[in-house]
This record gives C-alpha cells, sequence and structure tokens, in this order.
C-alpha cells in the first residue's frame, strides 16, 4: 500500500525517555511536513499523466475508428 501525504502529516512519534535522548520532534515534523508537500507534488503529477494517457488513448481508439470506416481503409 502506498503512504499518501496525509498518513505521513498524521504521523507521530512517542516522546523519548530519559529527556534529553531522542529526535526533536520539531524537526520530525517539519521533515514530516516537507515530505507530506513533495508526496503531493508527486502525486499530483502522476494524476495528470494518467489522465493525459486516458485522453490520448481515447483519441487514438476514436482516430483509429474514423479510419475503419473510411473506404479502403489501410489499402494501397
Amino acid at each position: 500500500m502506498s503512504l499518501l501525504p496525509w498518513q505521513v502529516r498524521t504521523q507521530r512519534f512517542r516522546s523519548a525517555r530519559f529527556g534529553r535522548r531522542g529526535l526533536d520532534p520539531g524537526e520530525v515534523q517539519a521533515f514530516m511536513d516537507r515530505l507530506a508537500t513533495e508526496l503531493a507534488v508527486h502525486y499530483d503529477a502522476l494524476r495528470a499523466s494518467r489522465l493525459e494517457t486516458a485522453r490520448l488513448g481515447s483519441e487514438l481508439r476514436r482516430l483509429r475508428a474514423e479510419q475503419a470506416r473510411r473506404p479502403n481503409a489501410g489499402r494501397q
């Protein structure tokens, strides 16, 4: 299953025990926000690519059907 931007944004880490050990929560959150933004950009590009692929496929089917209706279609 793919990791979605909202999953990165809502991910929380437990605080480290013993005071100062562990990761800085602010840095972790800043990184996750940056990662979620980058994932969103990539998901948007992928969505646009899929829409364009579908559009081109429909256009190709339309052109093939149009060519098949012509007399002597594809004959030389």
